[in-house]
C-alpha cells in the first residue's frame, strides 16, 4: 500500500508499511466509526503442519491449545526459563495448519526456536513471511458501515485464517500480499496506518511485545496474564515463574498509560526514562502516539513501588499516570494458619493471644 498516494512509510518498528495516507487524525476517526483497513504485512507469519501440531505448541506456549477449533482464536506466549517473554504469537487454526502472526523480524527465531524442538513428532514448521502478511480492520462500531460490508467481502473471497484483534472490534486476515495490495483498491474503503493503529493500541492499553517490553519483562507486568496465559495447564518452559508471582509474590514493574503534556512540541523517544520530579529514574518510556481525543499518549514500565499519583517525567515530558496493571497483581493465594496446625513446644498453652 506504499504505492497509494499520499502515503508516507513508517519508520522502526514498522518499516515497510505504511504510517499515514496523509491524515492520521482522520484515519483514526474512521477506526473510531465505521472502521478502516490497517497494511500491518510486515507482520512475521509461521506455520505449523502435522497430526501432532497442537498437542506439540501446547507444549512449548502459556496458552491451553490441545482442542483449539478450526477458526478459533488464540493468543500464547513463548517464555524464556526464567519467566521472560520471548515471543508473543496469535495463533489461528483451519484444520490442517496453524496459523501463526508475530511481531516484524521475528520470525525466523520463532520458527528456529519451534524447529529445535520438534524431536520425533509429526510436525512441519514453516516461515512464510516472505509471501504472506497480516491485513487489519478495526472499527469502533459493532453495527455495520460501508468499510465493515467491503471486509466482510474480502474475507470471503481470499484464502485467508482470520484472527480476533488484539483490541476493538476488528480482525486480522493472514493472506498472500498480492491480496493485500487488491484490497485497497476496492472503492470506498477507508485506510488507516500505523501512527491510527498505534494510537487505538495505546489507547487501549495493549502492550506491544517488543516496543513496550525488555528482555526482563514477565507477563504480569504487561497484563498478558488474562489473555494469554492458561494458569491451568501443565508444564511449560517458564511456567515456575509465572506461577510463583501469581501466587505468592509481585511482578517488579507494572505497565501504565502516560497522559503526557499537550504543551509539550514531541513525543517521548522510545527507551527514554521515566522519573519523578526529583529525576529519581523510577522506568522506561516504550510506544507513545498522539491520539485524536486523548491527546498526547504513551505507554510506560514503572517499579511496582511507585505511588500511583505520583505526576512523572516521560523522557522530561511531564505525565500523569493511569493504573493498567494493579500495584497488588500476583499473590493470589490466601494462606490461612489454624492453630491446631502448628507444631506446640511441650507444655505450650494453645489459648490464642
Amino acid at each position: 500500500m506504499l504505492d497509494i498516494d499520499g502515503a508516507v512509510e513508517a519508520t522502526w518498528p514498522d518499516e515497510g508499511v505504511a504510517a499515514h495516507y496523509g491524515d492520521p487524525a482522520r484515519e483514526q476517526r474512521a477506526i473510531a466509526g465505521g472502521g478502516a483497513f490497517v497494511d500491518r504485512s510486515n507482520r512475521g507469519v509461521v506455520t505449523v503442519s502435522g497430526p501432532d501440531r497442537l498437542t506439540w505448541l501446547h507444549s512449548l506456549t502459556s496458552q491451553h491449545l490441545e482442542r483449539l477449533a478450526p477458526g478459533e482464536t488464540a493468543e500464547a506466549l513463548v517464555l524464556s526459563p526464567q519467566g521472560h517473554l520471548e515471543h508473543h504469537l496469535t495463533l489461528t487454526d483451519d484444520g490442517t495448519r496453524t496459523w501463526v502472526h508475530v511481531e516484524p523480524g521475528t520470525a525466523g527465531a520463532l520458527a528456529a526456536y519451534l524447529n529445535s524442538m520438534r524431536f520425533m513428532l509429526r510436525v512441519e514448521v514453516a516461515d512464510l513471511s516472505g509471501t504472506h502478511g497480516v491485513l487489519s480492520f478495526l472499527s469502533g462500531s459493532e453495527t455495520s458501515s460501508p468499510a465493515s460490508s467491503a471486509w466482510e467481502t474480502l474475507a470471503e473471497g481470499v484464502d485467508a485464517r482470520g484472527t480476533a484483534s488484539a483490541f476493538g472490534s476488528g480482525r486480522d486476515l493472514i493472506v498472500e500480499k498480492g491480496q493485500i495490495a487488491e484490497a485497497a483498491g476496492k472503492p470506498g474503503v477507508p485506510l488507516a496506518g500505523m501512527w491510527a493503529y498505534e494510537a487505538a493500541r495505546i489507547a487501549a492499553h495493549v502492550a506491544r511485545p517488543g516496543v513496550d517490553t525488555d528482555h526482563k519483562t514477565l507477563p504480569h507486568e504487561v497484563g498478558l496474564i488474562g489473555t494469554a496465559v492458561h494458569l491451568n495447564k501443565g508444564c511449560y518452559r517458564g511456567q515456575e515463574t509465572v506461577a510463583r508471582v501469581h501466587n505468592l509474590g509481585h511482578p517488579p514493574r507494572r505497565l501504565v498509560l502516560l497522559h503526557l503534556d499537550g504543551s509539550a512540541d514531541r513525543l517521548p523517544a522510545h527507551g527514554s526514562p521515566v522519573t519523578l520530579a526529583d529525576g529519581t529514574q523510577v522506568g522506561v518510556t516504550g510506544s507513545s502516539a498522539r491520539h485524536y481525543e486523548l491527546g498526547p499518549i504513551g505507554l510506560g514500565l514503572v517499579k511496582r513501588t511507585v505511588p500511583v499519583e505520583a505526576t512523572l517525567l516521560a523522557d522530561g515530558v511531564a505525565a500523569a499516570q493511569e493504573v493498567v496493571v494493579s500495584p497488588d497483581a500476583g499473590a493470589n493465594v490466601t494462606v490461612t494458619l489454624r492453630r491446631d496446625s502448628v507444631p506446640q513446644p511441650p507444655g505450650a498453652s494453645r489459648r490464642l493471644m
